[in-house]
């Protein structure tokens, strides 16, 4: 007898004991982490054809969720994304954070997988800011930098940047500097402010959908991959990417510098067997606040590029490079590890969804979403340009350059 339980499928096997209706249930797991001890039990048994069917309908619903949190949850996909955050917790070194002096602690190279047959990664040791996922990465997939879109929809993750770069443009002009929730309530009220200071240029969007060239002409990435792999289902070259060295750190001309550090720089996407599968490469990842909201958008990302393409989700596979904990989230992040992951919720995609055009956030829903309560932290606003005055970077005219972050 095949039921599910959430998103994880079991095979029930029943024999009668003592000549009674009483079962012997043992679980044979489909996931990515099979246990071993549960499929050797399920050899033992058989499926007995006369049985009790109340009883398995308490099995269901009472006794085989006590066997999930005894035995399976140790083996929930969340544990990949807990086990980094003690790794870090434990073995991390210690490093400064330039620009802002804080202290990081650090691993290098780090990856974790997460099959999209199995449920939707969403973390549920803590609440994740699903709103913010989703309207986030549609402004990404529209080619948008400018935050007015998301302050206008009532998401704040990005308001700290466009802040940052216009505090460090009014000091410098010796000019009154407005506080930021004033300056975002003129992003939300007043649109010629905030064509004039909430654009982030050279951002995700633009340089999934805009890519600039060395012409007039721009280079559309995401919707480049899609064509392609319709064209070429086995292509190796689905590559998207927003590392462009011309308007990264002292790479970069001052006047062309990003003011954000591009930190979830390049993702590839593969068909194998049917599904679509998509790897991001994640060069800084801020373990606490970021990863968990990298890991929704991303997943996300792979479901709605399985749907315009025709193929089933594969996985997201998450790889990284430098993945660390800031020192001031460290009691944070001690108080989530002492939380057990719950079931996964499933995302629904609608069928309307069948170009880039088409997907909006309304058209993405959430269910079965039980986390635990948020744990708030103090966002760590890295980046930018800043003046370093141990170090004078010269150009080749010898004219003192700025330091990046």
């Amino acid at each position: 007898m095949i039921f599910e339980l959430g998103h994880w499928n079991f095979v029930l096997y029943s024999s009668i004991l003592n000549h009674k209706s009483q079962f012997i249930v043992s679980l044979a797991f489909f996931s990515p982490v099979r246990i071993p001890l549960a499929d050797e039990i399920a050899k033992k048994h058989f499926i007995f054809q006369r049985y009790n069917p109340s009883y398995v309908n308490f099995l269901l619903q009472n006794e085989l969720r006590w066997v999930y949190n005894d035995l399976m949850l140790k083996t929930h996909p969340e544990y990949q994304y807990l086990n980094l955050l003690q790794e870090a917790l434990e073995h991390g070194v210690k490093k400064i954070d330039r620009g802002t002096n804080i202290a990081l602690y650090s691993l290098f190279g780090r990856q974790t997988r997460y099959d999209l047959s199995c449920g939707f990664p969403l973390l549920t040791t803590k609440r994740v800011y699903w709103k913010g996922v989703v309207h986030e990465l549609f402004w990404f997939m529209s080619g948008q930098t400018n935050i007015k879109y998301l302050v206008d929809n009532n998401v704040h993750i990005w308001d700290e940047y466009p802040y940052k770069q216009y505090k460090s443009k009014v000091k410098s002009q010796k000019s009154k500097v407005i506080t930021k929730d004033e300056f975002i309530q003129k992003i939300n009220a007043d649109d010629n402010f905030a064509e004039k200071w909430g654009h982030l240029p050279r951002i995700y969007g633009e340089m999934w959908r805009r890519w600039p060239t060395r012409s007039t002409r721009t280079i559309d990435q995401l919707q480049w991959v899609i064509r392609e792999l319709k064209d070429d289902p086995d292509a190796k070259n689905l590559l998207v990417t927003s590392w462009n060295p011309e308007y990264l750190y002292t790479m970069a001309e001052k006047k062309d510098t990003s003011y954000f550090p591009i930190c979830h720089n390049m993702y590839q996407i593969s068909q194998r067997a049917g599904k679509l599968s998509l790897q991001l490469y994640q060069r800084s990842s801020d373990l606490f606040l970021g990863v968990p909201f990298n890991i929704a958008s991303y997943a996300l990302l792979t479901i709605i590029l399985a749907r315009i393409t025709g193929y089933a989700p594969g996985e997201f596979i998450h790889t990284f490079g430098d993945v660390h904990i800031y020192a001031n989230h460290l009691e944070q992040v001690k108080e989530q590890l002492t939380r057990k992951p719950r079931l996964f919720p499933k995302v629904i995609l609608d069928p309307k969804v069948k170009t880039l055009d088409d997907f909006h956030p309304d058209l993405v829903s959430l269910q079965n979403y039980q986390p635990y309560p948020p744990i708030k932290a103090e966002l760590t606003v890295a980046g930018g340009y800043y003046q370093n005055t141990s170090l004078k970077l010269k150009t080749q005219s010898s004219k003192p350059k700025l330091k990046a972050l």
